[in-house]
């Protein structure tokens, strides 16, 4: 099922996507549903029957804008180098486990939003990275791989934009990663009926030019897998914001170097979730 989160310019709601008709789903006798309702196959169930029923009002969806499934996650645990194909434009071999960082909550923006350079007349370096996220609708906490699909509420597209100096200066990645606008997010929300997470074609381009193409097969962990890793070390809350991490073509491995600049439109695309387009403008 394809959730929304949506707005008409006034109060944000949420809806079923289906052929380019939403559902709202403010209409049902719960109200909007939360991260844990749409982690419910129960809940999922009364809205499709819903929805099949013709019971829920209509909205067309180019008549609305559509908005970050999470937009103030409790926390954004991102996986570095977990595609073999990335792994190999930097000559770093397959690591044992995964690798983890965070990214400050307050980088998530909308789709359509702009992602702000910080320093486009300095020596910022800004990056695009594609990624398959995952959101977390149930706790989580020492979840064997078998369980994990059921305390997920669905699947999105995230761009961790990065500043490539700052992670250099500081020798780790949170400065460089938590710029504000340097996570947009959406366009959908997906369930795992819908889409395989672990065999996706992704992509992203630059002013319409390829720089990303890969599947998520290229994993070295998969979604089960890097979940309940990271459950093993810290409690997962719904709302709590996965992303499984990038595959080769990043600009700062590019021979030249070819980074982000104000006035570039940057779309980030995963299959059968959809494309996330922003453009980049100077702060």
């Amino acid at each position: 099922m394809r959730f929304v989160r949506y707005t008409d310019g006034t109060t944000p709601a949420w809806g079923l996507e289906v052929e380019q008709t939403i559902h709202a789903l403010s209409d049902l006798p719960w109200g909007e549903p939360t991260l844990s309702d749409i982690a419910n196959p129960s809940y999922r169930d009364a809205v499709r029957t819903r929805v099949e029923n013709g019971a829920l009002t209509t909205v067309d969806r180019s008549a609305v804008s559509t908005l970050a499934p999470v937009p103030q996650p409790g926390k954004i645990v991102c996986c570095g180098l977990n595609y073999r194909d990335h792994a190999e434009e930097q000559n770093e071999e397959i690591p044992d486990s995964p690798m983890l960082f965070g990214k400050a909550p307050t980088t998530v923006t909308n789709p359509g939003d702009p992602v702000i350079h910080p320093d486009p007349d300095g020596d910022a370096q800004v990056d695009y990275e594609v990624e398959l996220a995952v959101v977390v609708g149930e706790t989580m906490s020492s979840v064997e791989p078998a369980d994990v699909s059921d305390h997920v509420a669905g699947y999105t597209v995230l761009n961790d934009v990065s500043e490539r100096t700052a992670q250099d200066a500081d020798g780790q990645f949170f400065r460089g990663k938590s710029y504000d606008t340097f996570a947009p997010m959406g366009p959908a929300l997906v369930t795992g009926e819908e889409i395989d997470p672990n065999a996706l074609d992704v992509a992203l381009r630059v002013d319409g030019e390829t720089k990303q193409d890969s599947n998520t097969e290229q994993f070295i962990f998969d979604v089960d897998d890097l979940l309940a890793y990271i459950s093993e070390a810290m409690t997962l809350r719904p709302g709590d914001v996965i992303s499984t991490g990038t595959p080769g073509g990043v600009g700062i491995f590019r021979d030249p170097v070819d980074v982000l600049e104000p006035g570039q439109t940057v779309e980030a695309e995963i299959e059968g979730i959809g494309t996330l387009t922003n453009s980049v403008v100077s702060k």
